[in-house]
Order: structure tokens, then sequence, then C-alpha cells
């Protein structure tokens, strides 16, 4: 796949449709993992739409959680 221009790309992050509730990017023809935040200088955000980009957001879900535990074992 052919990487989109940055226009498109500012298209992309610009449409409404594409933030579900104003806050989850949710664009399939994106294939970014961590596109902007809504707000740019806010840092990433994931998107909903892609697999790979859900299952980086799972993933470090699961090693903050695992991370907590582990510091709770220890006391």
């Amino acid at each position: 796949m052919e990487k989109p221009s940055k226009e498109t790309l500012e298209k992309w992050h610009k449409d409404p449709n594409n933030w579900k509730w104003g806050s989850f990017y949710y664009n399939k023809e994106d294939q970014r993992l961590l596109p902007p935040k809504r707000i740019s200088w806010m840092g990433w955000t994931v998107n909903f739409a892609n697999p790979k980009s859900v299952a980086l957001f799972v993933a470090i879900l699961v090693f903050c959680l695992l991370s907590v535990l582990y510091a709770e074992s220890l006391k």
C-alpha cells in the first residue's frame, strides 16, 4: 500500500466522521498505528479501525496491569 500524502493525512485528521464521540479515532483507510490526537500537541491516539493498533493498545494495557500486580506482590 502506498503511503498517503500529507494532505490526505490532514484531511483524515480533520474529518469529524473519523472521530467517534469526538475522542476515538476510527479510520479504516489510515494504517498508522498511532496517529496524532485531535489536538496534535497532546500526543498520539489509537486508530481503533486498525487491528494492529488495537493489539498494541491492549499489549500496553496488559503490560501496565502486570507491572502493577508484580509491584503489589513484592510488598
